[in-house]
């Protein structure tokens, strides 16, 4: 039984086939694949349980203001994701049409609730998605279960954190990834403790597994002797990349093995190669966004897995990362402390290089049991799932309630 909710044993009957909407924007476009991974997840094993179908809404930029704060992909005609998808695009003007957004987003979203009539709708990422279906599951009294996976819970602008308020209020259960969102969320947003789900991250242990590091680095041409430091996330300055390189930078002269793998893509691409090609840093390597089998092998190749994150939910590379048996240099912020430990990892503060290379140092001077580090996260996907419905079951029985 699951340590994050082991006093509620599940009560689903697995022979009712519950009709769930996702109604959510983190789901994969062309060009963009691996958005929003772990719900995409949570959503494929949740299908074998439910009758599961997904309406995404996605955001349409005019072609000369569209926003600086990530790469804009397009909303396809059709995407063969193994599940029924809908994608419906709603106008938005960068921060502009911030306050109207959700509104918006539940203007697109109306017709396509009202026609597929769930049993539940389950919308991942607070505001817009999940206030517009929230509005749209009131009007057609549906129940609605949000999730919260970090970034919207913790929105930096005043507008999405108080649009965010009212779907914690107002769903009939928050699912958040870790328990310090379920603090947030409570104490800070008037969230009610008896309808909130911490249900974390699972790790598909089939892919994220032990792997021979030198097969690894002979598979994707990295030198045996090379100190290999990994990041894999988002190109984005939150998640400590400039901090990163400049710590790269400071052990270049002194550690002439010490190499540095980005996988990922992102708005602070451009950036990144640029400050490469400026300084002459032969030690780092931008990769570029890859799937999950070819994440697994650089994991496998890798000495130390890097996250250097101003904030975090509950970041699933830290445990694909361990199941991998690597240990990870990482910030102690949001859901990164229920991870990690003195025995599986370094902590540094955010924001400062100079701290962030001493961790870098440190990880890579100790001796690590990989195996030991690979058997510390059994959490599956499956369990994830059924936990996920577990919470749908409960919203249709509060809303029957309140009806």
């Amino acid at each position: 039984m699951d340590r994050y909710n082991s006093a509620r044993p599940f009560q689903v009957d697995a022979s009712v086939q519950m009709r769930v909407l996702v109604v959510t924007s983190q789901f994969p476009l062309p060009g963009d694949l691996q958005r929003g991974r772990p719900v995409y997840q949570t959503i494929q094993h949740l299908a074998r349980i439910a009758n599961v179908s997904v309406l995404s809404p996605v955001a349409s930029y005019p072609t000369w203001i569209r926003p600086r704060s990530y790469i804009y992909h397009a909303a396809p005609e059709g995407l063969d994701a193994g599940i029924p998808v809908k994608y419906v695009t709603f106008p938005v003007l960068p921060v502009v049409s911030r306050p109207l957004n959700g509104w918006l987003c539940a203007r697109a979203l109306e017709n396509e609730i009202a026609e597929a009539r769930p049993d539940v709708i389950l919308s991942y990422w607070l505001y817009p998605d999940a206030y517009g279906a929230l509005k749209v599951a009131r009007r057609l009294k549906i129940p609605m279960v949000a999730g919260a996976r970090g970034s919207d819970l913790r929105a930096r602008d005043l507008i999405s954190r108080r649009m965010a308020r009212r779907v914690v209020r107002g769903a009939d259960r928050l699912l958040v990834v870790s328990r310090d969102l379920e603090r947030i969320a409570t104490t800070r947003d008037g969230g009610t403790a008896d309808r909130i789900r911490v249900i974390p991250n699972g790790c598909d242990s089939r892919i994220f597994r032990l792997r021979d590091r030198l097969a690894a680095r002979i598979e994707l041409g990295v030198a045996p002797e090379a100190a290999l430091l990994l990041y894999v996330g988002r190109l984005v300055p939150e998640k400590g990349l400039r901090e990163l390189l400049a710590a790269m930078e400071s052990l270049r002269p002194s550690h002439r093995s010490l190499r540095l793998s980005i996988v990922g893509d992102g708005p602070m691409w451009a950036e990144i190669e640029t400050w490469i090609r400026d300084t002459r840093s032969e030690n780092i390597l931008l990769v570029g966004a890859r799937d999950p089998i070819a994440v697994s092998t650089w994991m496998a190749a890798a000495d130390v897995v890097v996250l250097p994150s101003y904030s975090e939910g509950h970041p699933n590379v830290l445990v694909e990362a361990l199941a991998c048996g690597r240990p990870f240099v990482a910030t102690p912020v949001g859901g990164v402390r229920e991870i990690a430990d003195e025995s599986c990892s370094i902590l540094v503060p955010p924001r400062e290089p100079a701290a962030l290379a001493r961790g870098i140092l440190e990880a890579m001077s100790r001796e690590w049991d990989e195996v030991d580090l690979a058997q510390r996260h059994s959490r599956s996907w499956d369990e994830v799932a059924r936990q996920t419905l577990e919470a749908c079951v409960e919203a249709r029985g509060t809303s029957r309630e309140r009806d």
